[in-house]
């Protein structure tokens, strides 16, 4: 990790050694061009003179004075060679500075450096003496060397150099020793901010506070933080604690709840077969009640008819007489014994039906009418037409059952709901076939739902009739056997005054049903 400190470090290091590079370039560029001027003069100095001085010793051909003139000349080192040449004979003197720096006389080849030629012109005075006329007598070559420059140079560069790393090692060294007293009570306080963010607050001591500068200031925060935060990570945990236990109250109480709603659920179920029994039972009575009134009947009249063969009486209006009770006998036991026996199939389907959970095919329409007519004692005690209205070729691939819950719960909550005791209504059903898809409605000329109550019928335990033997539960097993068993879809619209319509959309195959866990 590159640490706050070290990057400090690193900050100011680069910041100084920009400025002193920056300063050591101008210094250098400074010094260069110092350098560079003071070798003009030099160069303008060195001609000058010799232009001045060595005309009339080489007019004269004093060689003695020209090379005293030379070595004067020689003495500045940047000046390596100068080499005299006479018009008349080439090179008449010259002089160089050897390897050693002492200055020789000039030799075959000239010493590197940068050669500077320059005319020589003897000003001789006329006859008259009022006019000058310079003469050439020569020239001269004299070469100079820019070592001294570039060692001068390279010296004020190294010094620089030096003078940077110097200074960064020193700034380095400061710096580590300064900023230590900054960073390592920062360091206790990072060290107990992970030690607290890793171990917990009650594990964590609380940092020294003897300081009594800024970071003691920022030290004893700290401490009063972490004992804040000791004492709400005690509250977290008692919460965290009456949290699963409530939790586990509250999943105690929801399975409790489950069980209970399965059982009044189950409780419904068995109360509305139950009511179908004592319907049908009491429908039952009438048509053999009457079968019973005809069959004793018959049997008196076989009595009497018996007793008048064995008493020699018989005659012809005896035996008419009993024929004509025999046969009505024999009509109404017919009649109320099929009437019966239709009642007793309609019921075994339905409650066969009601307690099992078989899947089998069958055709609706057909399936719809021996429900209603299950239903009939019920229905028999209020005045209400039952009218049905859909093709008799629909067929259905699912439960028969839960579809007999299904009709059995919404024609009874139309029933109670939708009229009044006294009131005469109509309620219908009918049934179309959309493709894969069976749509059924059941509509009724009742009452009305309330629009705030129209929403929540389908909640479980609501109803309007509490108190008066409602449980709230027959549309809630409507809607989980439509949605959940069948596959479809339940909705109901309702107008106040003007009655209620149910539609259902379940497909015609029903999905197979998962096993419960």
């Amino acid at each position: 990790m590159f640490s706050i400190q070290s990057r400090l470090q690193l900050l100011f290091v680069l910041i100084v050694t920009l400025v002193l590079t920056i300063s050591g370039t101008y210094a250098q560029y400074s010094l260069g061009k110092e350098l560079e001027a003071s070798y003009q003069r030099l160069r303008d100095g060195v001609l000058t003179r010799l232009q001045i001085s060595l005309p009339s010793a080489l007019w004269d051909l004093d060689k003695a004075k020209v090379d005293t003139i030379l070595d004067a000349e020689m003495l500045p080192p940047e000046v390596v060679s100068i080499r005299v040449y006479d018009s008349a004979v080439g090179l008449f003197a010259g002089k160089q500075r050897g390897a050693s720096g002492a200055v020789v006389p000039a030799g075959g080849s000239a010493p590197q450096g940068t050669p500077v030629e320059a005319g020589l012109e003897f000003r001789d005075a006329s006859s008259s003496g009022t006019s000058i006329r310079p003469v050439p007598v020569g020239k001269v070559v004299v070469t100079f060397s820019r070592a001294q420059i570039d060692a001068a140079l390279a010296s004020e560069l190294t010094r620089r150099v030096v003078e940077v790393l110097l200074l960064d090692v020193i700034l380095v060294v400061a710096l580590s020793l300064s900023l230590r007293v900054v960073f390592r009570p920062l360091q206790g306080l990072r060290d107990g901010l992970f030690e607290l963010a890793t171990r917990g607050g009650g594990e964590v001591g609380e940092l020294p506070e003897d300081r009594r500068d800024e970071l003691g200031e920022v030290i004893r925060g700290f401490n009063q933080i972490q004992r804040r935060l000791k004492s709400t990570i005690v509250r977290i945990r008692e919460a965290e604690d009456a949290a699963r236990t409530s939790a586990r109250q509250t999943a105690q109480a929801l399975a409790d709840l489950r069980q209970t709603q399965e059982s009044l659920l189950q409780a419904e179920r068995l109360a509305s077969l139950g009511g179908l029994v004592a319907g049908v039972a009491h429908e039952i009575n009438t048509p053999v009640g009457i079968a019973l009134t005809s069959a004793s009947v018959l049997k008196d009249a076989t009595d009497q008819m018996q007793a008048a063969v064995a008493g020699e009486g018989l005659k012809k209006s005896v035996v008419l007489r009993y024929l004509d009770t025999a046969a009505e006998s024999a009509r109404l036991i017919m009649n109320n014994a099929h009437r019966a026996a239709h009642l007793i199939h309609s019921f075994k389907q339905i409650a066969v039906d009601q307690t099992s959970e078989a899947r089998r095919r069958f055709a609706l329409m057909e399936y719809v009418e021996e429900i209603v007519t299950s239903l009939q004692p019920k229905l028999k005690t209020i005045r209400i037409d039952m009218k049905l209205d859909g093709p008799s070729d629909i067929m259905l691939d699912s439960y028969p059952g839960a579809f007999a819950q299904v009709i059995t719960n919404l024609v009874l909550n139309c029933a109670e709901h939708a009229f009044g005791a006294d009131q005469e209504g109509r309620i219908e059903i009918s049934a179309r076939q959309l493709g894969e898809t069976v749509e059924i409605a059941l509509a009724d000329n009742g009452r009305g739902i309330a629009p705030d109550a129209l929403d929540r019928i389908f909640e479980p335990f609501f109803t309007t009739r509490r108190g008066q033997g409602g449980t709230g539960l027959g549309l809630n097993i409507v809607y989980n056997l439509v949605a959940k068993q069948f596959g479809g879809t339940i909705t109901a619209r309702s107008t106040p005054g003007l009655g209620t319509e149910f539609t259902l959309r379940i497909p015609r195959v029903a999905p197979q049903a998962v096993p419960a866990e």
